[in-house]
């Protein structure tokens, strides 16, 4: 048996290579950090992180959240049984787009891989059964994040909630 987290990255949003020639690595980089600083009874995952743009986004947020707004990270966790014996636990995945991501990170006079790190750290957190819903699990998680951004050389004094789409 294999542990550790096993992360696959598809990008259909060709801007995401453009700037950021090495997302995919620094996706997994980043997945990989969130779920070993989360201390899950889980030894062996997958996780797949889809690299898109703000009308995929939309279109996931509307068809199973019901918003209709692009937002930055959306997370469909799979987390409900583990798997087979011998088989990684299919964690589920975490969703990025690309516009939004990008506007959020020129506004914060931030780096794009800085923020793309940050939301990936964040969805991989919920894919882990996190949330920010109350106020003393949304501090849990933050400090989390805090810790595995900072691990990852992002340096923040305060993680926030991204816009992922959940009202709080």
């Amino acid at each position: 048996m294999t542990e550790g987290l096993e992360v696959a990255v598809s990008v259909s949003c060709p801007a995401w290579t453009a700037q950021l020639p090495g997302a995919r690595d620094l996706c997994r980089g980043a997945a990989q950090a969130a779920f070993e600083a989360a201390e899950s009874d889980i030894a062996w995952a997958e996780a797949s992180l889809v690299l898109t743009d703000d009308a995929t986004v939309r279109d996931l947020n509307r068809t199973y959240r019901g918003h209709d707004k692009p937002t930055n990270v959306l997370a469909f966790a799979g987390l409900d049984d583990a798997g087979a014996p011998g088989t990684p636990t299919l964690l589920g995945d975490v969703v990025v787009a690309y516009e939004t991501a990008a506007a959020e990170a020129a506004r914060a006079r931030m780096a794009l891989a800085d923020h793309l790190s940050h939301l990936i750290v964040h969805g991989i957190l919920h894919l882990l059964g996190h949330d920010h819903q109350i106020d003393a699990d949304a501090e849990r998680m933050e400090g989390l994040e805090i810790r595995v951004l900072a691990a990852l050389g992002v340096e923040i004094e305060e993680a926030g909630v991204p816009n992922d789409g959940e009202e709080r």
